[in-house]
């Protein structure tokens, strides 16, 4: 089993609640990758039972080892393996263990887990501020000063790593232009204009940002039958916190006012529909609908052939009239399908209505269960 996810999210505290009994090695202690990559066959013989290699991708030679000694016995779930970038990963087992190991996403706590942990945050804007990743609700310590760190430790390590980077601070620009436009089409060569780079630069730092879960793009869904629909994907973070802190958020009562407000309050839901189905194993099937007359719809996903979830995002917590337009337009246009709306607002009300079902940001139970049915 692999799993693979950002840093911090809790890979090595779930493998190690997984299988109490394996053996536990980091490849981030240098001693440990020393011994790998001097003696990859007697480290492997001291894990013959199985063991938890954490943060794999660090020794990537070990994978060939290690497919001669999963082929010799073939015995199920004796070795998990966790990683924080998702490209080498991919990587390496696609050349190595093809066929030998389930892929596995962990991201960040969902609202659902700290709700029943009962240590959620009490505001919309306290969530969009705190993020949701795990060290901020078990340890006392300020969100921003802890996203402040990681993020230097992800500069320094996973990106000096992959990238080689020398200018860091324009790297750090280009993310920050990236936490700008969440919820936005993504228009490259504006990005990389702004930036100061090359397209085909803002290219590759775009996919590092990708495969070290930073940020994740959401793809429109479209039919090669009509050229009206938008092709453009959309940017956003794969945590709340991160982008809040790249937009100068240090505050929760700064996230009120913010002109991002909103962008952050998309980005949080889509987050959520997101963990929705890695958390259940599925391969995410996240779209948006758009056409180029601007009639959108912020998300859709497929629950059963033809039959799609259509969700509508407002940060507001008053549902005005007009927040079901997009709603409305694309059942009407999209007859061959079957919409079945739901609105998530910043309020408190629940409410089944004709248009669609209401849903609270504090309740998102009954979208989320109709993701994964």
């Amino acid at each position: 089993m692999t799993i693979t996810g950002p840093r911090q999210s809790g890979k090595t505290t779930l493998s190690r609640l997984l299988a109490p009994e394996l053996p536990y090695f980091s490849l981030e202690d240098p001693d440990t990758r020393s011994f790998v990559r001097e003696d990859p066959r007697a480290f492997l013989r001291q894990a013959s039972d199985g063991a938890i290699f954490d943060e794999v991708q660090r020794v990537p030679e070990l994978f060939s080892y290690l497919q001669g000694v999963v082929d010799s016995d073939r015995r199920m779930w004796r070795f998990i393996l966790t990683g924080s970038s998702q490209f080498e990963l991919i990587e390496s087992i696609t050349q190595s263990l093809a066929g030998r190991a389930s892929m596995l996403t962990l991201l960040p706590f969902s609202l659902a887990e700290l709700q029943e942990a009962k240590r959620a945050p009490a505001s919309v804007d306290e969530l969009l501020y705190r993020g949701l990743f795990p060290p901020t609700y078990d340890r006392p310590i300020e969100p921003s000063i802890w996203i402040q760190d990681y993020i230097g430790t992800y500069l320094e390590r996973d990106v000096r790593q992959i990238l080689k980077i020398q200018d860091l601070a324009t790297f750090q620009r280009f993310i920050q232009l990236c936490a700008c436009r969440i919820g936005q089409l993504l228009n490259l060569s504006s990005l990389a204009s702004d930036t100061g780079i090359t397209r085909a630069t803002a290219e590759s730092w775009l996919s590092v940002l990708q495969a070290s879960h930073l940020i994740f793009l959401v793809r429109p869904w479209f039919t090669n039958a009509s050229k009206r629909f938008i092709k453009t994907p959309k940017l956003y973070f794969c945590d709340p916190g991160l982008a809040s802190w790249f937009l100068g958020i240090r505050h929760a009562v700064h996230v009120t006012a913010h002109p991002q407000r909103g962008a952050l309050f998309e980005n949080w839901v889509m987050t959520e529909l997101l963990k929705a189905q890695t958390n259940s194993g599925q391969k995410p099937s996240l779209y948006f609908l758009r056409d180029k007359e601007g009639h959108e719809v912020d998300a859709i996903v497929e629950t059963a052939p033809n039959i799609f979830q259509a969700i509508e995002v407002k940060s507001g917590e008053t549902v005005a009239s007009d927040a079901f337009a997009g709603l409305d337009y694309w059942r009407n246009h999209l007859t061959d399908m079957q919409l079945v709306p739901w609105l998530v607002h910043g309020g408190i009300a629940h409410q089944q209505r004709e248009k669609a079902t209401v849903l609270p940001w504090s309740n998102l139970s009954p979208l989320m269960e109709s993701l994964v049915e």
